[in-house]
């Protein structure tokens, strides 16, 4: 993936290096170590504590302390730095251009050990999620780890591809779909709820592609090898694969991001057509 030379995103709040101490009587028992199954979600529901924030916690019971200096992960964060930069430059132009519509750039947390959130609190064990009710999107580094060694899809761009699908919850959540497949929550069945956040999050992947198609187009970022990387990450972060590895078997009414297969297919569409027209999962008969 070729970035260097290009900008940086300003939209990064850095919190590497600190210690977050949670007052005010909750402890870190409180934490929820969410598996990695429930990766990618744009559902914080599903991600992090249903805890909600308090306002007094909000005001101070958070005790941190930040350390400064060169880090070894430096080259990962520059990484997702100017991936996030890409995606406000193209996602600016489409909003623009295609829907008539301001796009409003996210915010992206890059954290390590745990984090505070709008949503509650989480840990590195959650893996990257969006936050709707603060707009941010939440990273640790060390991620990559695991995207290159449980999940064995390694690569910048396959990096670059978690960040990407983020940055899509985002996308949905301006255009209105977020809420409108929240809403269901509680009113429908518990499979039929399932059914939404699978198609929801088959977009994500399909507008993550749209992104990459557009990027290239605009900064020529792509190398070889760079899409069979990313088309590798989502093949395998499907719900049947992550299920099969975590509990041995496989229970499709419980898949909320779609199976291996699916989220390959719409990913590589994203990346084929480039065509936001061509992403509405919601009106697919076959996913």
């Amino acid at each position: 993936m070729k970035l260097d030379g290009l900008e940086r995103s300003k939209n990064v709040d850095d919190r590497r290096g600190q210690k977050v101490k949670i007052g005010g009587g909750i402890g870190v028992g409180t934490l929820i170590i969410i598996g990695l199954i429930y990766l990618f979600s744009s559902d914080p529901g599903r991600v992090v504590s249903d805890l909600q924030l308090d306002k007094q916690l909000n005001q101070g019971n958070n005790q941190i302390a930040n350390s400064r200096g060169a880090r070894p992960d430096d080259q990962l964060e520059d990484l997702v730095n100017k991936t996030l930069r890409q995606t406000e430059i193209i996602w600016d132009k489409l909003f623009r251009e295609q829907l008539g519509k301001r796009y409003q750039q996210p915010v992206m947390v890059i954290f390590d050990g745990r984090v505070q959130s709008a949503c509650g609190f989480a840990s590195a064990a959650s893996g990257p999620f969006y936050c709707p009710a603060d707009q941010r999107l939440y990273i640790d580094l060390s991620f990559y780890r695991q995207l290159s060694q449980r999940f064995k899809a390694p690569g910048d761009f396959a990096m670059a591809y978690v960040v990407a699908h983020e940055v899509a919850h985002h996308v949905q959540y301006q255009l209105g779909i977020t809420k409108q497949v929240h809403s269901q929550k509680g009113r429908i069945s518990k499979s039929a709820y399932n059914d939404l956040s699978v198609r929801m999050e088959l977009q994500a992947d399909f507008l993550a592609g749209v992104w990459a198609h557009h990027a290239h187009l605009e900064n020529q970022i792509l190398e070889r090898g760079d899409i069979e990387e990313a088309l590798n990450a989502a093949s395998q972060i499907g719900d049947d694969k992550i299920q099969k590895q975590t509990q041995g078997y496989i229970v499709p009414d419980s898949f909320t991001h779609g199976t291996s297969e699916q989220r390959l297919r719409w990913f590589k569409k994203g990346i084929e057509t480039g065509d936001i027209n061509q992403g509405d999962t919601f009106g697919a008969r076959y996913l």
